[in-house]
């Protein structure tokens, strides 16, 4: 579904890369290809270094009309690829890389990744009678907040469940040079143990919940797209498995950290939002100069 929008919005003029991860595996596999532009795969952790030789190498050729993109999912993002990722934000290479966070290694067999959430289950963090048999107990990697203290041209976050914001944030990054970085929440029916038809639910309860924030960092500039609803939280964690273990106290540590991080965000925003223009200085009328410098003005 992400995959989809972004590539209707970047049309045939496209080169695609994509390290090991659920999208090549269905997408991509010798001989047969479902894109329809040139794809390129090579190592699970080189997404944005591979991306970026590529727009090189078509700048060396004055092609300067193609887009290049990378797709990762949050492992090859947040963990496996994010020294490549943070080298080119830092050279501002002019690549778009698209991360696709379905909060864990889905295609390995559900392993924990950075971006995993807290409490929730993988094969990596099981169940158990002792205390670390309560899920993930660390809380997920913010990626966007990392690029923008690259200070890159563009970041943003995006939800399949709201597709005017994503489509126009595809939009502004495609017409953008330099690095630009979208990280968009995809739900993953398996990894969630959820069913295939609540993904746009989940995409949205997500969001309206607090759990994750849709904004933008536009040169500098930090946005927030949407204002919550806060919704209950167990409406979003009650229809997951991997939640069903969790304990009114996680819960209530969940609801705390979401409060914690919108006051970090709000407080993002009123630093680094748009300022208003300053009022125009009143200018001296000209008796006003003349008595400042002593003289007579005249009759």
């Amino acid at each position: 579904m992400v995959v989809r929008a972004a590539m209707k919005v970047l049309g045939p003029d496209t080169i695609v890369y994509m390290p090991a991860s659920c999208l090549l595996v269905f997408s991509n596999m010798y001989p047969l290809a479902a894109f329809k532009v040139p794809t390129l795969h090579v190592l699970f952790e080189t997404s944005a270094v591979c991306a970026a030789g590529v727009r090189r190498a078509l700048k060396r050729q004055g092609k300067d009309d193609v887009t290049v993109v990378a797709f990762a999912g949050d492992g090859g993002t947040a963990d496996i690829g994010l020294q490549a990722l943070s080298g080119a934000a830092e050279r501002n290479e002019d690549i778009l890389y698209i991360c696709y966070d379905n909060e864990a290694y889905m295609n390995t067999g559900i392993q924990r990744s950075s971006a995993t959430p807290f409490g929730a289950w993988t094969t990596t963090t099981p169940l158990g009678p002792s205390a670390e048999g309560q899920g993930k107990l660390e809380y997920k990697k913010d990626v966007p907040r990392i690029l923008m203290a690259h200070d890159v041209p563009y970041v943003a976050t995006a939800s399949p469940a709201f597709p005017a914001d994503f489509l126009r944030k595809l939009e502004k990054a495609k017409a953008k040079k330099g690095f630009r970085y979208l990280h968009v929440l995809s739900p993953c029916p398996v990894g969630w143990k959820t069913e295939s038809d609540q993904t746009v639910e989940l995409a949205k309860l997500a969001v309206e919940t607090g759990l994750f924030t849709l904004l933008e960092f536009e040169d500098g500039v930090f946005r927030l797209s949407r204002e919550p609803r806060f919704s209950p939280l167990k409406e979003y964690l009650e229809k997951q498995g991997r939640f069903k273990h969790l304990t009114a106290e996680q819960v209530a540590t969940i609801e705390a950290w979401i409060q914690t991080k919108w006051a970090r965000d709000r407080a993002l925003a009123q630093a680094l939002g748009p300022k208003a223009p300053a009022a125009p200085k009143q200018g001296r009328s000209p008796a006003d100069a003349v008595k400042a410098e002593g003289a007579v003005s005249p009759a």
